[in-house]
């Protein structure tokens, strides 16, 4: 029987239903600001089997993931959203520049939280530079993206970046987040300067006292977290 995306959809949801804890929802929404994580509460351990379960089964290509995203994602839950992900992953090998561009497309479908961006940044999106059949050039539209976790995500990608990419090049395509006002964003970003600067110490340094009075303090709160207190010192804002 052919896999559709109304029933690939109808079985996830049910796997969700069926192992729903509502102890792991308690126990992992402190980590998400506001009280704004919906989740089922399965666990990673069944995540893990259903992805390999449904890996087995060999009925998965992008249309049909991409035709099914909508509706795991319209719900808001946190697991229904993170099994579009793991099953785009599954056909990792056969990412290319369409792929990616669809992807994109899923911020505005409903990646909603700092979890979700961070797998893309940690480990999707860099099967794609390293596939290379995308360029951190291809990152610069996302930058004025008008969702903020597509915004965050390029940084957090450029990560990974740091060794193979001179620092310069990467802060010319992320210097506008800067000025982003939303704090997401400056999570993201001040994490991809504290990675920075633990390679390039001198180089983040003279970035950050260019904008030290200017930029959103949690920026540098992120960026400076490794430093010494009497070098944390040089970057606070002028009174």
């Amino acid at each position: 029987m052919k896999t559709t995306a109304d029933s690939l959809y109808r079985e996830i949801r049910q796997y969700c239903m069926d192992n729903a804890d509502g102890e792991l929802v308690k126990k992992y929404s402190r980590y998400f600001k506001g009280g704004n994580y919906n989740a089922w509460g399965v666990s990673q351990q069944l995540m893990d089997a259903k992805k390999e379960e449904l890996k087995k089964q060999g009925n998965l290509s992008f249309d049909l993931i991409f035709d099914t995203a909508p509706m795991l994602m319209q719900s808001g839950k946190y697991e229904e959203t993170s099994f579009v992900l793991a099953m785009l992953t599954i056909l990792s090998k056969e990412f290319d520049k369409t792929v990616f561009n669809r992807v994109g497309d899923l911020f505005s479908t409903g990646i909603e939280n700092w979890a979700h961006a961070d797998y893309l940044g940690m480990f999707m999106l860099p099967m794609f530079l390293k596939k290379k059949v995308v360029t951190k050039e291809d990152f610069i539209p996302w930058i004025t993206s008008p969702y903020k976790f597509q915004r965050r995500c390029v940084p957090v990608t450029f990560i990974k970046l740091l060794k193979e990419v001179p620092l310069e090049d990467l802060l010319l395509i992320t210097d506008p987040l800067i000025s982003d006002t939303e704090r997401e964003v400056h999570q993201g970003y001040g994490w991809f300067l504290r990675e920075a600067w633990k390679l390039f110490p001198e180089k983040t340094e003279e970035y950050l006292l260019k904008y030290k009075d200017t930029a959103p303090r949690l920026i540098y709160q992120y960026a400076c977290e490794k430093m010494t207190a009497e070098n944390k010192l040089r970057f606070r804002k002028a009174k």
